[in-house]
């Protein structure tokens, strides 16, 4: 039994031309007027060659002079209008050129994006090759070639036409080596693509190699491996070279095709001119089928095959090497991994779907028993952690320093894999492709590029309008900003913006793509508590889900679940259940267990206020044990400077006259508010004061 025939993959010259057709049929237009414009050199050629054998024939040679002069000058005019088509020319030429260089780069960029989507680990500097220096090359080859090939059509036809005119036989001793030439010249065509193709491959693979020793200096240092590293390069190099040297023989070849095509039609007409005299061939008609060969023919056909030799064959490898582009990503199956890579539709940033719809009531986002750690052997952060978060909700994160908030954000919004256990959002496995249109990550340190402030807010949305752009600015209190840049074209230089301005152009690029996920990992924390307060108002107005990993407890209480993390220890519910069941939940919030229920006037229940004011009245000079203040005077757990009573100082240890903290950076039960009045179920230790 015979084994089934493999298909044949098409060769390069199929491959490129099937791309073409398009290209050319959507251009037949442009084409067209630029022939127009060339007809204006088949006259020049023809009336060249023409002129010259009836000046001699019916002037000079006649007797008559100044009809000879009259030719010669009908030759010298037609020149003329071919310089003036030369604008004309040139204006068509770039309608043709500079939109396949367009294409070509949307096509790079696509298979670059595209494959680091698919492959993070896998990308190399062939898309950055293609952009910066194979695309130039297609650009100006097809530049190139088109104007010698319109170049070589109309002169040829013209000599032609003009040999006709002037005696027919001189094509029996004229076209034999063009046609020897041709055919000669057409042989080295596909040797001349390989080569030109291995020549491409090699410098692809160099330049890769060479991205990623630069990249990997460090560790190929540690390693010990420059040794092999440079053995590498030298082979990689030398495999460069011999491509190069091998492209080098076959131009050979190619320069001898040129010499029988532009140099042997002269040379035989001039060999056989006695038997062309004397068979009734003019002097003039000679003279004229020279001025063909030497001034129209023999030019045009070197120019065409140097510029096929040279630039030809290296742009049917280089078209040939963008030919394989990707397409669009298509749905993910029901089979996809998690954090899969294969292909699948998107949604727009503005929630609107673009493909297949998503499974209806499916939560934004979904971990079921995830765990991660940073390294193999390294203790879990996350330790079989299960969360849904639902359309449209507003979720909290709370915990100490290091408990894990910023990388439950990460593993949340598909930065970081998950060692085990799974992620999926809007109901599918999470994909690398589906990132910047299902969610928006916003970290503590917010970026913002030199350029207009219309530019940075619609930087994840650039199809926003000006009624889009006015009511994320009014949501988020942009309004000063905006009045101090001047407009919003007006240009925005980072450097001379506060670290809070920078955060609200950030959360204003997030308000105004409006992702069905928004994750803001710190994102409000150099804004004061009534910018905070709106910009959380704002983004909870907005159908998406909303986490915040909160660095004051008054974002946990604007939340609808408040997740509470201490390492891989995690527990989830409103506030006032968290504070029945978390202690580390009323350790954050700096709260005893009461025997008594809380004061809900707003009043201190602490007798050891610092403000001298009286027991359960606020004091007025800004010293209050409210947990929630921001200028890191507070006896809350969140004060941010070294004075603080707080809980979390950086140093991890509390400057209350609680006793020691314990390794998991929780107080061991006592804290500036244990001596709250009534019933606390600990004993307050002595105060300093």
């Amino acid at each position: 039994m015979k084994a089934p025939r493999t298909a044949r993959r098409p060769g390069p010259l199929t491959r490129v031309t099937r791309d073409a057709r398009p290209f050319l049929r959507a251009r037949t237009g442009t084409a067209l007027r630029l022939g127009g414009w060339s007809l204006l050199e088949f006259v020049q050629t023809f009336l060249g060659g023409y002129g010259v054998a009836r000046a001699l024939d019916h002037g000079f040679l006649a007797g008559r002079p100044l009809t000879g002069l009259l030719w010669l000058a009908v030759a010298a005019v037609a020149v003329l209008p071919a310089q003036l088509a030369t604008r004309g020319v040139f204006g068509r030429l770039a309608d043709l050129v500079e939109p396949l260089r367009d294409g070509l780069v949307r096509r790079a960029v696509s298979r670059a994006l595209v494959g680091a989507l698919e492959h993070p680990t896998g990308t190399t500097a062939r898309s950055l090759s293609q952009v910066t220096h194979q695309s130039e090359i297609a650009r100006d080859g097809w530049a190139g070639l088109v104007l010698t090939l319109r170049s070589f059509v109309f002169t040829v036809a013209g000599a032609v036409a003009g040999l006709l005119a002037l005696e027919p036989r001189l094509l029996l001793l004229v076209l034999p080596p063009l046609v020897l030439g041709a055919g000669l010249f057409l042989a080295t065509l596909v040797p001349m693509a390989a080569r030109q193709r291995d020549y491409l491959t090699a410098d692809e693979a160099y330049a890769a190699h060479a991205g990623r020793t630069a990249a990997d200096l460090r560790d190929i240092a540690a390693a010990g491996a420059a040794a092999r590293t440079v053995t590498e390069s030298g082979e990689l190099a030398d495999a460069q070279v011999r491509a190069a040297r091998s492209l080098a023989r076959w131009s050979g070849v190619r320069v001898v095709a040129l010499a029988v095509c532009g140099r042997f039609p002269p040379l035989l007409l001039l060999l056989g001119a006695p038997w062309l005299l004397r068979d009734g061939l003019t002097p003039g008609a000679l003279v004229g089928a020279l001025t063909y060969l030497t001034q129209a023919l023999a030019p045009a056909v070197q120019a065409l095959m140097t510029m096929l030799s040279t630039v030809g064959g290296r742009l049917l490898v280089v078209l040939d090497r963008f030919t394989d582009a990707p397409p669009p990503p298509a749905e993910d199956g029901d089979d996809g991994r998690a954090h899969g890579h294969g292909q699948g539709h998107s949604r727009g940033l503005d929630g609107h779907d673009r493909g297949a719809p998503t499974p209806r009531h499916a939560p934004v986002a979904e971990l079921d028993t995830v765990t991660f750690a940073y390294g193999p052997a390294a203790r879990p952060v996350l330790d079989r952690l299960s969360l849904t978060v639902a359309p449209g909700e507003h979720l909290a994160v709370v915990g100490p320093s290091g408990s894990g908030k910023s990388t439950l954000a990460a593993v949340l919004a598909g930065v970081e894999t998950p060692g085990a256990g799974s992620v999926r959002w809007l109901g599918r496995p999470v994909r690398a492709a589906d990132a910047t249109s299902v969610r928006v990550l916003l970290p503590q340190h917010a970026y913002v590029f030199t350029g207009s402030l219309r530019d940075n807010l619609r930087y994840l949305c650039p199809d926003a309008t000006d009624r889009e752009l006015a009511a994320t600015v009014d949501a988020l209190g942009l309004d000063p900003l905006l009045t101090r840049l001047g407009s919003l074209d007006a240009p925005v230089e980072p450097d001379r913006l506060s670290q809070g301005e920078r955060q609200l152009v950030a959360l204003g690029r997030a308000h105004l793509a409006a992702p069905p996920l928004i994750v803001l990992d710190e994102a409000t924390s150099r804004l004061d508590p009534a910018a905070e307060t709106r910009a959380e108002e704002a983004f909870a107005a907005l159908p998406s889900a909303l986490v915040v990993v909160a660095h004051r407890l008054s974002s946990a209480h604007r939340a609808d679940r408040i997740l509470v993390m201490d390492g891989p220890h995690t527990r989830c519910g409103t506030s006032a259940e968290l504070l029945r069941t978390s202690a580390l939940y009323r350790d954050l919030a700096g709260l005893w267990e009461p025997d008594q229920p809380l004061r809900d006037d707003g009043g201190s229940n602490d007798p050891l206020r610092d403000d001298g004011g009286p027991n359960g009245s606020p004091g007025d000079d800004g010293g209050s044990n409210d947990p929630l203040r921001d200028d890191g005077a507070s006896n809350g757990v969140l004060g941010n400077d070294d004075g603080s009573n707080g809980f979390l100082r950086d140093d991890g240890r509390s400057n209350g006259p609680a006793g020691p903290v314990r390794e998991n950076g929780r107080s061991n039960g006592s804290s500036n508010a244990a001596s709250r009045g009534g019933g606390v179920k600990s004993t307050p230790p002595p105060s300093p004061v």
